[in-house]
């Protein structure tokens, strides 16, 4: 653990972009590794647990109803169901396990079949991470009695760039949700999405929104968007109508999470599937220390348990052990 800022400036953080890469890089990894082990990677597991038919624009979501993407809505998975998938997820090798469900924000009649999940994920010695929509004080209270040791709920991006991505929530609704998550005594799992068509000045605006958390999140998801034919954004990607993000400029958005949110666990997360060896490597370079592990994340693939130890064992990296 090291001594975190939490006053960092829009300025600062467009001049750590500018650094020349190799620079940056360095600097990352120092700041890695004066908190963390220099190899080890987190592997966490995502399981959708209630699949589609969000009423939510969100226009990178194949999961939006009002969208047509080909995701059929599905019922809230059984407690058995999801402890099945943990303890498969453990001997897979993952020490962390997060569901996600495709809600606004989960009912109140849910909330204790939800809690028995968290029991049950908990009793495997497994992390437990849940993703919900946005969350009642009460919720999120009854979350955290159930012991639930982090509540995802990304930002996005910039807030002048969040009108563009969603309209039927503003930025301040998530932020609302995590100061409810912080108050209930769970920790904040919160990054955003590269390549949605923003600007530089737009990840610049991201990692301020995040840097300056007081605590900053304890986990830093950085999501490389993948394109879904049927949403906003993904046609607009897939039409060329808006930029792909390059694997550098991705790296650069690692390391300057990193620099910022020195004691964050740095997740690389959706978008790996369609990522080079030497893309992810540089990720792990820039200071990443997790990744999502297994075929599938809620509804996108991602690379499979054999691509992924090769490339463990190409890099030379190990798993972090769980906290839990």
């Amino acid at each position: 653990m090291t001594t975190a800022r939490h006053d960092w400036t829009r300025q600062e953080i467009a001049a750590l972009f500018d650094l020349p890469f190799a620079d940056l890089v360095f600097q990352a990894q120092g700041v890695h590794r004066a908190v963390f082990p220099a190899n080890a990677v987190q592997k966490s597991q995502l399981l959708s647990i209630k699949t589609g038919g969000c009423p939510e624009d969100c226009g990178y979501c194949a999961q939006a109803a009002r969208y047509h993407t080909g995701i059929k809505a599905d019922k809230l998975m059984t407690v058995t169901e999801v402890v099945a998938a943990a303890a498969a997820a453990k001997a897979s090798g993952a020490s962390r396990f997060c569901m996600g469900a495709a809600w606004r924000g989960p009912r109140d009649r849910d909330m204790a079949q939800l809690a028995e999940m968290v029991h049950g994920v908990r009793a495997l010695g497994l992390e437990t991470c849940m993703t919900l929509g946005m969350l009642s004080g009460s919720q999120a209270e009854a979350l955290g009695q159930a012991g639930l040791d982090y509540y995802n709920h990304n930002i996005d991006t910039s807030p002048e760039y969040y009108d563009d991505v969603a309209s039927t929530r503003d930025q301040a609704d998530r932020l609302e949700t995590l100061a409810r998550v912080r108050d209930a005594g769970i920790s904040v799992c919160c990054g955003g999405i590269i390549g949605m068509g923003e600007s530089r000045t737009d990840r610049v605006g991201l990692i301020h929104t995040l840097a300056t958390m007081v605590p900053h999140p304890g986990s830093v998801p950085v999501n490389g968007l993948v394109p879904i034919a049927g949403t906003p954004i993904g046609d607009a990607i897939l039409g060329g109508r808006a930029p792909a993000i390059d694997g550098v400029e991705f790296a650069r958005t690692v390391a300057v999470a990193r620099i910022t949110m020195p004691n964050a666990v740095v997740r690389l997360s959706a978008g790996r599937e369609a990522m080079s060896d030497e893309a992810q490597a540089l990720c792990f370079l820039a200071g990443a220390n997790s990744i999502f592990v297994g075929e599938r994340l809620l509804t996108t693939n991602n690379p499979g348990r054999d691509r992924d130890d090769t490339l463990f064992e190409k890099l030379g990296l190990v798993p972090m052990e769980a906290s839990a």
